[in-house]
């Protein structure tokens, strides 16, 4: 049973509390999330955190060869594909960033 305190009803809406960090947020709260200071920062940490996807992704597959007792093939699978889903969104942003400036230079 949820007990619902009188503040948080607003007509037919009402707040619901996030009892796990992992939750997604709801709509009356704020994501906590930290601005990059400019694009170059913001890109050059999108690719650091493909780069760490990567290396994560690399150093399961080592561990899974050496040991493989230590490994769950599960986590080897799931890395691989956070990897690969992060480089390919990666090209196809600097696919169209790319085009983009062709067709800033054609305009002239």
């Amino acid at each position: 049973m949820i007990n619902l305190d009188p503040s948080q009803v607003r007509g037919d809406l009402f707040q619901l509390a996030r009892t796990n960090q992992n939750h997604v947020p709801g709509r009356f709260e704020v994501p906590t999330t930290e601005a990059a200071g400019s694009f170059g920062e913001m890109v050059m940490q999108g690719l650091n955190q493909v780069n760490a996807l990567e290396h994560q992704h690399a150093d399961l597959s080592v561990r899974a060869v050496v040991d493989p007792d230590s490994v769950n093939p599960h986590d080897v699978t799931i890395a691989a594909a956070k990897a690969e889903m992060a480089l390919n969104i990666t090209k196809n942003v600097v696919d169209r960033v790319v085009q983009a400036y062709r067709d800033i230079t054609n305009v002239r």
